[in-house]
């Protein structure tokens, strides 16, 4: 898998991409990261790449050029087609405003990382983590010139809050969509049981537990260290279930609703 971060920080990101999971994969050769530096694109003796807003406002808003051309550029050092950009806008969103699952032939999945997007969660990570080329293009200032969504394929968010750019959501995405990556995680199996993984049905993870058996009053449940695997498996089926309708009543209304058991929590 190949990313592209199209950022005005990327010293930000030498640390984070030379540490733990994300540094492993990068190591392994399972992502490699292309970090593109929007400052080369901008424009005149200070590389400008905002400018005030039409009709007046406050803040800077991001140019569309210099975002569209730095987006080129990491399919160009990619050793992308040169015919699959410079497209005319409009051209990577159905007109329904539905978003493809597939990009353009010889183009990366482009994401817009913005507090406007949809949210990100497990299931997006695991459909990202299936293509090979993928462009995260980081806002900073009051945003980005409305065009730029017209060159762009998705629109995604960390949550219903603004950061002051999109930096730490494109560690995010990418520290999630690398565990994901062949050969990455050393027990494969483990993402498997992970909270909001499909194997879980989407349900917040069980309890887990180690030594010592016993601390301050606080014992490990008789039932993980009895070695009866299917009453094992049953109890931590029951205390997903459990966590899950507690801790995120929204996410089991789902569970229950794609069951067929209506809605109650």
């Amino acid at each position: 898998m190949r990313i592209g971060i199209v950022t005005l920080f990327p010293e930000l990101f030498t640390s984070f991409l030379a540490t733990s999971m994300v540094g492993r994969a990068v190591a392994s050769g399972a992502l490699a990261v292309d970090l593109v530096n929007l400052r080369e694109f901008g424009l005149g003796k200070h590389r400008s790449v905002d400018d005030s807003p039409y009709g007046g406002g406050s803040g800077m808003v991001m140019r569309v050029d210099c975002v569209v051309l730095a987006l080129e550029a990491f399919d160009a050092r990619a050793g992308l087609s040169r015919d699959a950009v410079n497209e005319a806008p409009g051209e990577t969103r159905r007109e329904t405003n539905e978003l493809s699952r597939a990009a353009p032939p010889q183009r990366a999945h482009r994401i817009l990382l913005t507090p406007q997007g949809r949210p990100f969660d497990q299931a997006k990570a695991t459909e990202l983590a299936e293509r090979p080329n993928v462009a995260l293009v980081c806002g900073r200032y009051e945003g980005f010139d409305e065009r730029v969504a017209s060159f762009i394929d998705e629109e995604i968010s960390l949550g219903d809050f603004v950061m002051t750019g999109g930096e730490v959501a494109a560690m995010a995405i990418i520290d999630t969509c690398s565990r994901l990556l062949p050969g990455v995680l050393g027990n494969p199996g483990s993402a498997m049981l992970e909270s909001h993984s499909p194997s879980m049905e989407g349900m917040l993870e069980f309890p887990q537990f180690t030594r010592p058996v016993e601390f301050r009053g606080l014992r490990v449940p008789e039932v993980l260290q009895g070695g009866n695997h299917a009453a094992i498996a049953a109890w931590r089926k029951a205390e997903a279930e459990r966590r899950t309708a507690e801790r995120r009543p929204d996410l089991w209304r789902r569970i229950l609703a794609r069951r067929g058991e209506g809605g109650g929590s």
